[in-house]
């Protein structure tokens, strides 16, 4: 990392960006080219190890690659704003970052139905949505466990 004073390297710390993250996008191996998606995802940390949980259909490109390889990058973001810095004529951008690599793990049976409810735990807490379990054994659910990980993160001027 060129930017060794964004560099985070504290766990929790990048737990804590995890946590703030929307949405993650993850990379996948496809012939010349990288497949790059954006997807949900939910979150688990077991010790010093940290799991992502995502879905997909059962069909199509995401799908196909993630059965072809087993292994994926991903990365997530939180865009904090651009901020002037007249008197310097310049600008910075806030924002926190996770890069990293992980391997998949296709969910079945009961575990299957853990990941859609850790991902309906993330994204409808309150339940204001119904949970249609009908629907899990046709859904692709998947664990990503984490193998190399970095965050780095600008917090503007005054935090430097």
């Amino acid at each position: 990392m060129r930017r060794k004073d964004r560099e985070v390297t504290d766990f929790s710390a990048i737990i804590g960006i995890i946590g703030a993250c929307p949405i993650v996008r993850i990379g996948l191996a496809d012939g010349d080219f990288p497949y790059i998606v954006p997807v949900n995802f939910a979150y688990e940390v077991e010790g010093e190890q940290i799991y992502l949980y995502i879905h997909s259909a059962k069909a199509g490109r995401k799908f196909g690659l993630m059965q072809k390889n087993g292994k994926c990058s991903f990365e997530m973001d939180v865009f904090g704003g651009v901020i002037a810095m007249p008197e310097k004529k310049d600008s910075t951008t806030i924002y926190h970052s996770v890069m990293g690599e992980a391997e998949i793990e296709f969910l079945e049976g009961d575990d299957a139905y853990r990941g859609a409810q850790k991902l309906m735990d993330r994204y409808d807490a309150t339940r204001t949505a119904p949970f249609n379990e009908a629907a899990v054994p046709n859904t692709c659910f998947a664990r990503l466990k984490v193998t190399q990980i970095a965050a780095k993160a600008n917090k503007g001027p005054d935090h430097a």
